[in-house]
């Protein structure tokens, strides 16, 4: 089988080298060729300047779903009776002009103008994927460009007054302001205003700055959802353990037992979930899954747009979701909470040492100890499960069989050292990889159990309403 190598660099002098295995690429009915469809191209194209850029988790799963709406709904005009998300069935073309070849120009005029739009630094490696297919971007004379440009045209009018203030750099628009003062990871903690409430954290990054990162995006909660129902989803999860309760003891000192007694393999699950930065995301991450569906299934170019279409809105619904609960909740991360509960004991802790408490540091690189935003709940544990329903639904089956090995000595934690020799990890069920993506963080000490296992939940059901508003437009119900 042929093996994709994933480096993910934190630092230039630290690769963790992650071999994710994919099936056999098959020819594709559609095209008539070998290799991914023109829907995969760009989801690939995409991932690379996510991988370039800056955008954390939620600004990247929205923007995997503007262009993979955006090809969709370019797709819609060629297609007996779906519906543009947008547009509706007002740009549908006669049976006649429903060709492979007029889909994939459409398809690939309406992704080029999405991904310059969300992307625009990363313009060449769009161009040079137009031309790769045969288009010039500058040339939209041809009737699937027009077609393909006008279905995106309106969809990106929509995205830009969704409440994500992508012209203000996705700055924060709701006033939200932390009720804590900067933590200094390096030194022990003494004091923290309220202890259960999230607190910035200050520390030196990749490239040797002290930065204080500030809560990402805390406005995300009131982007437009694709399903309409992100909101009201997260209205409905339950409210974290109180600081200060036996709950909230417990979650932390499990957390503590958990990172003391890592071994590889827990190690490995940790950092190959983290998608950090320079990583394609947790979003993303699941885009490479689709991808080994994609290929495993023997997909179209039909069938990939659909499941891109429904995919990319579901993890930008999660996104939404988790975020409007990470808000509104408030809650401290492990790092914060356990150094304030714990400070003046010795506890243990990852690599078999024992520390003062008040210096507990999760298992994660000191470059980017802790990402930049509330606890409560689990981004990754959310993402993770909305994806995986969706891949459920669309397959018709939780089957998925992808693997991936983790290289000797390729941690960002302890670098050259762990794991001590290549460790495979395996999931025959999307349910077990996204499982695996929610226990991964309280691996890495980042999120707490129940943090983790209301994100499974509500990344659950954000799936489930998205595949059915996703099945609504491709079937002409909507």
């Amino acid at each position: 089988m042929p093996v994709l190598r994933r480096l993910r660099t934190l630092a230039p002098a630290v690769v963790a080298a992650v071999a994710l295995v994919l099936p056999l690429t098959p020819a594709h009915a559609e095209t008539g060729r070998h290799g991914p469809s023109v829907v995969v191209r760009w989801n690939q194209a995409l991932l690379q300047a996510v991988r370039t850029g800056t955008l954390g988790p939620p600004m990247v799963a929205r923007a995997l779903a503007v262009v993979h709406t955006c090809a969709y709904d370019a797709w819609a005009a060629y297609d007996s009776v779906a519906v543009g998300t947008r547009l509706g069935g007002s740009l549908r073309r006669p049976p006649a002009e429903r060709t492979t070849a007029a889909k994939t120009e459409a398809i690939s005029h309406a992704a080029h103008l999405a991904a310059v739009d969300l992307y625009p630094g990363q313009r060449a490696v769009f161009d040079a994927l137009m031309a790769d297919l045969g288009f010039d971007p500058a040339d939209p004379s041809s009737r699937p460009a027009r077609t393909g440009l006008a279905a995106c045209q309106a969809a990106l009018d929509h995205r830009h007054a969704d409440g994500s203030n992508q012209a203000g750099g996705y700055a924060d628009t709701s006033g939200y302001a932390p009720v804590n003062a900067p933590v200094p990871v390096a030194e022990p903690l003494t004091t923290l205003a309220q202890p259960g409430r999230w607190a910035p954290l200050t520390y030196l990054n990749a490239a040797g700055n002290l930065v204080t990162p500030p809560f990402l995006s805390p406005h995300w909660g009131g982007v437009a959802s694709f399903s309409g129902a992100a909101r009201s989803l997260a209205d409905r999860v339950p409210a974290p353990h109180a600081y200060g309760s036996a709950g909230f003891r417990d979650q932390a000192a499990e957390i503590v037992a958990t990172t003391a007694a890592l071994g590889d393999r827990e190690k490995a699950i940790s950092e190959y979930w983290s998608d950090g930065p320079s990583s394609e995301t947790p979003p993303g991450h699941w885009c490479l899954f689709a991808q080994q569906v994609s290929a495993r299934d023997r997909l179209g170019l039909d069938q990939d747009v659909k499941l891109f279409f429904a995919l990319a809105n579901s993890v930008m619904d999660a996104g939404i979701a988790s975020w409007e609960v990470k808000r509104d909740r408030d809650s401290a991360r492990p790092i914060t909470a356990i150094r304030f509960l714990y400070q003046g004991q010795r506890i243990p802790a990852w690599g078999g040492r024992t520390v003062d408490g008040a210096s507990w540091v999760p298992y994660q690189p000191p470059t980017f100890p802790t990402p930049p935003f509330g606890e409560y709940v689990s981004g990754h544990s959310t993402f993770s499960a909305a994806a995986a329903e969706v891949l459920k639904r669309f397959t018709g089956s939780d089957a998925f069989g992808g693997r991936a090995v983790v290289a000797a000595g390729s941690s960002l934690v302890e670098p050259g050292v762990t794991p001590a020799s290549d460790v495979t990890l395996r999931w025959s069920t999307f349910s077990a990889a996204a499982e695996e993506a929610g226990l991964s963080r309280r691996y890495g000490g980042i999120h707490f159990k129940a943090g983790d296992f209301e994100g499974r939940a509500l990344g659950r059901a954000v799936g489930a309403a998205a595949w059915e508003r996703a099945t609504a437009y491709w079937t002409g119900r909507h």
